[in-house]
C-alpha cells in the first residue's frame, strides 16, 4: 500500500511539474493565436513603453516587428508542415545547424537594424532588456523556477 502512495505521489508531482511552464511560455501561447500584425504592434507598443520611443521611431520599429513576425509565422508553418509530411519528431544534426545557423543571422540584422533606429542610451536599454529576457527564457527551458519565488 505505500509503494502505491509513494508512485501516485510521485507521478502527481511529475504531472505537476511538467506542466507548470514559464511565464514565457505563456506569453508565447497567448500571441500564438494573434496575427503578425497584431503581434507587431503589441510589441512595439510595450518598446515604446519601455524605451520612451518617439513617434518615428515607433512606426519603424512597428514596421520591422511586422516584419519579423510575418517571417516567424512563415518559418513555424514551414516546419510543422515538414514535421507532418516526414512524419518524424527531431530534425537532423545538419538541419538543426541550418536551422540556427540561419537565426542567429537573423537576429544579427535584426539587431543592426535597431540599433540604426534607436539611440545609443536606448539601445543600451533594449540590449539589457533582451539579454534578461533571454536569460529567463533560457532558465524556464532548463526547469528553474523562472524568477518567481524570490523571497524565502
Amino acid at each position: 500500500m505505500k509503494k502505491v502512495l509513494l508512485t501516485a505521489a510521485l507521478l502527481i508531482g511529475m504531472l505537476g511539474y511538467s506542466q507548470r511552464g514559464s511565464h514565457f511560455d505563456f506569453e508565447q501561447r497567448g500571441m500564438k493565436d494573434m496575427s503578425p500584425e497584431q503581434m507587431a504592434i503589441l510589441k512595439t507598443k510595450k518598446m515604446t513603453l519601455a524605451l520612451d520611443l518617439s513617434a518615428a521611431q515607433q512606426k519603424e520599429i512597428q514596421e520591422l516587428n511586422l516584419e519579423n513576425a510575418k517571417e516567424r509565422q512563415a518559418l513555424m508553418l514551414e516546419r510543422k508542415l515538414e514535421k507532418e509530411e516526414e512524419g518524424r519528431s527531431r530534425p537532423s544534426a545538419d538541419e538543426r545547424f541550418q536551422f540556427q545557423n540561419e537565426k542567429l543571422d537573423r537576429m544579427i540584422a535584426q539587431k543592426g537594424k535597431i540599433k540604426q533606429i534607436l539611440s545609443e542610451e536606448q539601445f543600451q536599454k533594449w540590449e539589457r532588456m533582451h539579454h534578461h529576457r533571454r536569460n529567463h527564457r533560457k532558465e524556464g527551458k532548463r526547469g528553474h523556477d523562472s524568477g518567481r519565488g524570490h523571497g524565502k
